[in-house]
């Protein structure tokens, strides 16, 4: 007989707004990311620009709203100067954090007309690994600024007439990590974010800045990193960064499906340290969260291992995902949704080909991986406001979590309020789970669907031979009578239940 989890959606269980930036991804000059991914002259869905036309279309589909770029690792060594003007002049660079061949035959003015085509805004990173303060300054003036001075008259020359007004920046990336070209301590980071902040916003006032939190929370640093940048940084950023990623290279699947719990906990950590440096300031000023590198990843290593160096655009990081990936990834953004009150921003790193939910071939398909789906379905129907739905799971022992619920879930309603979506995982990988809800106050709503993903193969792939092997169907059994939901949500599922006003 199936066990049964009871939930509660009541409007004084709401957890806040909902900024759309939550649904961000990332674009990074990595393997076939932008070359080969989003950007292929010669394909034949290419548009005059060389965009690829039918990765855009799954791109739009998703409704990402922000994408972080250039980079990650890359950002700390790059030269934003060699990734504009006239492509026969961009300079070819031995990009060190990846050991490839940069050709820059794609850049900033690049990104920004793609910007537009998917209908996205850019999160823009700055290189304080091998750089620093005047570099910042000098590719802010030549986005932002109208004309009238060197860097802003440069642009136009480069055919940009108006400025890209590009209002949300990281200033650096992983400046924690040892691997990281200018690793600093959190002291030296600290000073650094803080006077490049000033400098910008002399530039720019009106910037939303955000500095590098731990590279993720393993890091012998953590949080003692996040308190002493923000000692330096607090008054003149407006975000901390968070990066974690999870995977199962022990095929421990119930371990693997409670990761979502240490994101929580990362979370909170963070949040902590925020509050802790906010009272020790006696400042009115809080210090949101922005998530921007998170996913699964750990298929790919063993054939990373064997590319050789200096190569252009070679496939790194192609991770190919699994079912069971799916659902970790659900798990994930009903975490981030659970802390929507403080994380305003975050980005699925990322978006094409390296460790992403869109994959393509050199010349050829592009198709949805298995994590597309849950991230389609979060940007698509979780906008508004996030409640938490009060679960009582049953629940299973793991040596790293103790007590996991089986059912990991989150609701979201509408700004208009005609629409309230429930998003479920169950955790378990024997047993449908079914559902008890106390909707009373929202008894003038129905069901409108019921989408489940499942697989009877946890390991099972959507590959360019077959795309289709694990897709989402409107075959759940939900309804909503009286104030009273029910619903089954099958073994090992990813449940999406969308309820309208009558």
């Amino acid at each position: 007989m199936s066990e049964t989890a009871k939930i509660i959606l009541h409007p004084e269980l709401e957890i806040g707004t909902i900024d759309p930036r939550i649904y961000g991804s990332f674009v990074e000059h990595l393997g076939r990311c932008v070359y080969g991914g989003i950007y292929e002259p010669g394909h034949p869905t290419a548009d005059s620009e060389g965009f690829r036309r039918d990765v855009l279309e799954l791109i739009r589909a998703i409704d990402v709203p922000i994408v972080r770029y250039p980079g990650g690792n890359f950002v700390s060594g790059f030269n934003w100067e060699d990734s504009v003007g006239p492509r026969e002049n961009r300079p070819r660079r031995l990009e060190l954090a990846w050991r490839t061949i940069e050709t820059n035959q794609f850049g900033m003015n690049e990104f920004m007309r793609w910007c537009k085509k998917a209908k996205t805004a850019p999160m823009f990173a700055i290189n304080l690994g091998t750089r620093g303060i005047d570099a910042a300054r000098n590719i802010l003036e030549y986005c932002n600024h109208p004309g009238g001075t060197y860097w802003s008259d440069l642009r136009k020359s480069h055919g940009v007439q108006e400025p890209h007004n590009i209002k949300t920046w990281c200033l650096g990336n992983e400046m924690d990590g040892p691997w990281q070209l200018g690793h600093k301590t959190a002291h030296e980071y600290g000073r650094i974010a803080l006077e490049t902040a000033k400098v910008m916003r002399q530039v720019d006032k009106d910037l939303e800045l955000v500095a590098c939190g731990s590279s993720n929370s393993r890091m012998p640093t953590f949080p003692e990193w996040e308190a002493t940048v923000l000692e330096h940084a607090y008054d003149e950023i407006d975000y901390i960064s968070m990066h974690n990623y999870y995977g199962n290279k022990e095929d421990r699947t119930e371990n693997y499906l409670a990761q979502s719990l240490d994101m929580d906990n990362f979370i909170r950590t963070v949040i902590s340290t925020c509050d802790y440096v906010k009272a020790r300031k006696r400042s009115k000023k809080t210090i949101n969260l922005s998530f921007d590198e998170w996913n699964v990843w750990f298929h790919s290593g063993e054939a990373d291992k064997k590319i050789a160096p200096w190569s252009i655009a070679p496939p790194q990081l192609e991770d190919v995902y699994t079912f069971e990936d799916a659902l970790v990834v659900g798990c994930l953004l009903i975490t981030l949704l659970k802390h929507a009150d403080r994380i305003k921003m975050a980005c699925l790193a990322q978006l094409v080909n390296v460790i992403a939910p869109i994959m393509t071939e050199t010349g050829g398909k592009c198709w949805k991986q298995t994590i597309y789906y849950p991230y389609y379905h979060a940007s698509r129907f979780g906008r508004g406001r996030a409640f938490d739905l009060h679960i009582k799971s049953p629940v299973y022992h793991d040596d790293q979590f103790d007590a996991v619920p089986y059912v990991e879930g989150i609701a979201t309603v509408s700004d208009d309020k005609q629409t309230i979506t429930i998003f479920a995982v169950n955790r378990n990988l024997k047993e449908a789970i079914n559902i008890e809800g106390d909707c009373r106050d929202y008894a003038d709503y129905r069901v409108l669907e019921h989408i489940t993903l499942t697989s009877d193969d946890l390991k099972a792939q959507n590959t360019a031979e077959n795309p289709d092997r694990v897709v989402p169907e409107s075959n759940g059994n939900a309804d909503l009578s009286d104030g009273k939901l029910s619903a089954t949500l099958p073994k090992a599922s990813w449940n999406v239940i969308r309820l309208g006003r009558v």
